[in-house]
């Protein structure tokens, strides 16, 4: 019996493989995500019934759990799910376009460029508004990664000196952002602490709908380059020998990773190890093939962040804990599991 679904259109000029595994864990990881949508938006000081938020999701139930749900917790909720999805995107396309398991945004200094300019803005600007600070940190996460391919280039960009330098990078961004903070005053370096944490507290449908924009265009397009990635995994000699225009391809990858990961980190602060965690779990799931890793990747990522700031909104409440804290907690051991793993790779 045939392991795939075979998928041909006339009229796109277009076919294809689906993998009935990754077609299957695909469809689970949509509803597990909707599943935690559901409870995350019946939990909270005012209890609701899960089948009253679902009622309330097609347009009947109780006008005032409607508004609890629809005003307060679905913005933030759905921001969070957007936020992770960015995320664990971005950390699989730069895992298969560096060829390394411990490649993310937050170890390559994409998030460090963000974090920097995000908290170069709080406490240098204390007075301005604060609808700027996502446009200022996607600013600086695409200035430290023009940063990091222009001190990567000779004569091309080769995935190890992508990696040295990004790393390079973001110590340097770590060293900035904490010089910042310790020469601010309290209120601002509290902030900014908080922001780096990451947090999706306040989040408001202006979020939710900037976020859902930039999944719109940015996760097809990353998706639809599934088959480039899978073609890197062959090493730069025999992608170039296949047809694979190397440079161009990574230069465009590197424009996807940088997208994904800086519009979650404006809106959602440096969220960390969602970004290496996800596709990890992805690859168990779905295998190796990109297809498949990315979608599932992109789910996984959500549905982390989400169970997370659930966690964080409710767990010890009346505190409200970054959702940063949590994703910490799951990830910084499992970094230290994937070292191990490959410390003879």
């Amino acid at each position: 019996m045939s392991k795939y679904v075979t998928f041909r259109s006339k009229k796109l000029r277009a076919s294809g493989l689906l993998d009935k595994r990754a077609l299957l864990v695909t469809t689970v990881l949509l509803v597990l995500a909707f599943a935690v949508v559901i409870v995350s938006s019946a939990i909270g000081s005012l209890k609701i019934n899960p089948w009253s938020v679902v009622q309330i999701f097609l347009g009947m139930g109780d006008e005032a759990e409607a508004t609890v749900v629809l005003e307060f917790r679905l913005p933030r909720i759905l921001t969070a799910l957007l936020v992770g999805m960015l995320l664990a995107a971005a950390g699989a396309i730069l895992q298969g376009m560096i060829r390394n398991p411990l490649a993310s945004p937050d170890i390559m200094g994409i998030t460090g460029g963000a974090s920097a300019a995000a908290v170069l803005f709080i406490t240098l600007l204390p007075a301005a508004s604060i609808v700027y600070l996502p446009f200022t940190a996607m600013l600086g996460a695409v200035a430290a990664t023009v940063i990091i391919y222009i001190l990567a280039w000779k004569k091309g960009v080769s995935a190890m000196r992508l990696v040295l330098v990004g790393i390079g990078i973001e110590a340097s961004m770590k060293a900035l952002t904490t010089l910042l903070i310790v020469k601010s005053p309290f209120y601002s370096s509290s902030k900014a602490l908080t922001w780096l944490t990451g947090t999706v507290y306040g989040s408001g449908w202006g979020n939710v709908w900037t976020l859902l924009i930039w999944s719109a265009v940015l996760l097809p397009l990353a998706f639809a380059m599934g088959r480039t990635l899978n073609v890197m995994q062959l090493g730069d000699d025999t992608a170039s020998g296949v047809g694979s225009r190397v440079g161009r391809d990574r230069l465009l990858l590197l424009a996807l990773c940088v997208g994904t990961a800086g519009a979650a980190v404006a809106v959602g602060g440096a969220i960390g190890f969602v970004a290496l965690l996800a596709p990890h779990i992805a690859r168990k799931l779905v295998g190796p093939s990109f297809g498949g890793l990315l979608p599932a990747s992109a789910l996984i990522g959500g549905i982390i962040v989400t169970a997370a700031d659930l966690i964080g909104r409710t767990a010890f409440a009346p505190l409200d804990l970054p959702v940063g804290i949590f994703t910490s907690l799951i990830g910084a051991p499992f970094f230290l599991y994937l070292l191990y793993k490959n410390r003879n790779a």
